[in-house]
């Protein structure tokens, strides 16, 4: 590659939709930055790597947007669990040698997932205790709203008819008189002539 390829690169599709855009640095000089060439993930760690053509420099200051940010004497610097502040242009410098050219650093956002229904329906299918309770009371109130103007009906009905029937039939009193002697002897010839009969029969 030439340094003459450097740019913004990104691709379109048929439908019109484009991709992330990413940034190729090609450089002639004796430092280079490496970085992730496509968009990292929000929450990812990623690290930079400074690099001269002949080996790994002992140690590096690193950039961000042209402010320094810290140095590294291994030459690696790790940024956790990046998010979108920590996009821009990255560069490291080299100590008594020149700096890379600058590298974005791009952040996509974290996918969201999508949390699944429960598969448990133990919850769905059997009532609490609380539950039950509130179910039974409510069956009461209803039979005793159903049934209650049914029996005040035949209760009232009930104690009107015993009411009519006692003032329509009037009592009877019955009074017991001893019998007369008139009464008396005419029972007495009734049983004579019912034995002369008897015997007579026998015979």
């Amino acid at each position: 590659m030439d340094p003459l390829d450097s740019g913004v690169y990104w691709c379109e599709s048929t439908e019109g939709s484009t991709s992330n855009t990413i940034t190729i640095t090609v450089s002639g000089g004796s430092v280079i930055l490496q970085s992730p060439v496509l968009p990292v993930i929000e929450g990812d760690n990623v690290t930079l790597t400074c690099r001269t053509k002949m080996a790994d420099p002992p140690s590096a200051d690193f950039y961000k947007d042209g402010v320094s940010i810290r140095n590294e004497s291994d030459g690696h610097m790790t940024l956790h669990h990046v998010n979108r502040s920590d996009e821009g242009l990255y560069k490291c410098r080299v100590q008594n040698k020149s700096e890379s050219p600058e590298s974005r650093l791009s952040v996509s956002d974290k996918p969201t997932t999508t949390s699944s229904p429960p598969t448990s329906t133990t919850n769905l299918t059997t009532p609490q205790p609380h539950s039950r309770f509130l179910h039974l009371v409510f069956r009461v109130i209803c039979h005793l709203v159903v049934f209650c103007p049914y029996c005040i009906s035949t209760f009232l009905m009930v104690s009107i008819y015993r009411e009519r029937a006692r003032g329509s039939d009037p009592s009877v009193s019955m009074a017991m008189t001893p019998p007369t002697h008139a009464e008396q002897g005419l029972d007495d010839d009734y049983d004579d002539v019912l034995s002369a009969v008897t015997t007579e029969h026998q015979f």
